[in-house]
């Protein structure tokens, strides 16, 4: 059955970026105004602490970032140091060696494997003469190509103005000062005397009127999320927010468990809408699944607040599915990454299920280390299926219980309620009757106040 995500899927891959435009800075007064067009790329990290595998893994998950972005990645260069040089990130000496392998690969893009400051992105885009792209602005790209929603452009847009507004920066006469004060300065002559006002300053003041533009349309958004919340909260349905590393599956889990369809791609952030689907546990008690945007080490803060709103859905759930990549060198880091995000978002007080996913591609030795660190553990396969319906059980056992039970002879006119009674509440026995259906549940107290004129 073709699913939206599969038509999603098509329209994404119809998309691909065209290889072979050059991007080289024949004109860097339009660096910070237009969009990244990324295509041959050298990436570059510096190695300050913990161990070469560690160094290693990361430069993998930004070649990753980039292949996702759709570049193609030609070499990666990594700088041992005791701390990040301020003014070039690697140090003047490997700029000279990182310049070599852009003249030598023919790369019209560097990517570093951290966040730069104005005066480092600067520095080595003159001494480099191609564009320079950090991490932070590498994911907000690849952001901003995967979102789909309302919402999520907004979001991501709002992301990325205040990534830039701290960059802005003036190159040769377009940026420069248009009027300024007595006119005494080079900018200064007839017609220009006064009040001035810099074309940096109105760029900055335009992009600052726009964020604040975002911000109320972000937070009328976020009123309706949360009255959708406050409606399920109010029939106490019980919900599943399903959380984790970016690429764990976590979408693929979701449409395993509730066939919801959704977008499922090899990629990194391939899905950044959040997703919520009605499940029906053994019992016939209703509960909803979410799936979330994905996390990354180091995320963005500009994302994290950005998506705060979208990022509290696992903040108000009754439990976190927090899926773990199996095949991933290091799923540890992949832990500690998500449990960082989760306490920035008060989300680390929500009971946790952790599941590691992608076991039929997993090594064994790593799952035996996996189960020796995190006892009580789901190994699943959203691919195969493997484990989805031992998942499945430790989820509605997890699930909150009503809280009132009762006995009651429901009228059989009123089918309705019973029907209700099944879907938000426990049936713990129901019997037919002359006088109507005989149950004995436990349900939310909403629905206990229904069922009082007919409790025995």
């Amino acid at each position: 059955m073709v699913t939206t995500g599969d038509f999603e899927l098509e329209e994404r891959h119809s998309l691909r970026r065209v290889a072979g435009l050059s991007t080289e800075l024949t004109d860097v007064t339009e660096v910070e105004y237009r969009q990244l067009r990324l295509e041959r790329v050298v990436l570059v990290g510096v190695w300050t602490d913990g161990t070469v595998a560690d160094a290693d893994n990361s430069m993998i998950e930004l070649a990753a970032l980039a292949e996702t972005a759709g570049s193609e990645v030609l070499e990666g260069l990594v700088q041992r140091r005791r701390a990040i040089d301020p003014a070039t990130f690697i140090g003047r000496g490997k700029v000279d060696e990182l310049k070599d392998a852009v003249v030598n690969t023919g790369a019209d893009t560097v990517i570093c494997d951290g966040e730069l400051s104005p005066s480092q992105l600067r520095n080595l885009e003159e001494r480099l003469n191609v564009k320079v792209v950090d991490r932070t602005a590498l994911i907000l790209d690849i952001f901003a190509q995967h979102a789909k929603s309302k919402e999520g452009k907004a979001q991501v847009e709002l992301a990325q103005l205040q990534y830039l507004v701290p960059r802005l920066r003036g190159w040769g006469m377009t940026l420069s000062r248009q009027a300024g004060g007595s006119g005494s300065g080079a900018g200064g002559g007839v017609g220009l005397r006064g009040p001035g006002e810099t074309k940096l300053e109105i760029d900055r003041r335009r992009i600052n009127t726009r964020i604040a533009k975002l911000r109320r349309e972000i937070k009328a958004m976020r009123i309706i999320r949360d009255t959708k919340r406050a409606s399920r909260a109010r029939n106490e349905v019980p919900g599943v927010a399903i959380a984790g590393y970016t690429n764990a599956g976590k979408s693929s889990l979701l449409n395993r468990l509730t066939g919801a369809g959704v977008l499922v791609e090899n990629a990194l952030f391939a899905t950044l809408d959040p997703t919520t689907r009605r499940a029906r546990a053994a019992d016939g008690r209703e509960y909803t699944l979410s799936d979330t945007v994905g996390f990354v080490r180091h995320l963005p803060h500009q994302i994290v607040e950005a998506f705060r709103s979208t990022l509290e859905e696992v903040a108000g759930a009754d439990l976190v599915l927090h899926v773990v990549d199996g095949a991933h060198p290091n799923p540890a880091e992949q832990v500690r990454a998500v449990r960082e995000v989760l306490a920035d978002v008060d989300a680390d007080r929500v009971p946790e299920l952790l599941v590691v996913n992608k076991i039929d591609m997993a090594d064994p030795e790593t799952l035996l280390m996996i189960k020796r660190d995190w006892p009580g553990v789901m190994f699943v396969s959203a691919h195969t299926g493997e484990g989805i319906e031992e998942l499945r059980a430790a989820i509605e056992e997890r699930l909150p219980r009503p809280a009132i039970e009762l006995r009651a002879v429901v009228p059989y006119d009123r089918g309705d309620l019973v029907d209700r009674v099944h879907r938000l509440g426990e049936v713990l026995s129901t019997e037919h009757g002359e006088g109507g259906t005989l149950v004995h549940v436990r349900v939310p107290r909403g629905l206990a106040a229904e069922l009082q004129p007919y409790v025995q």
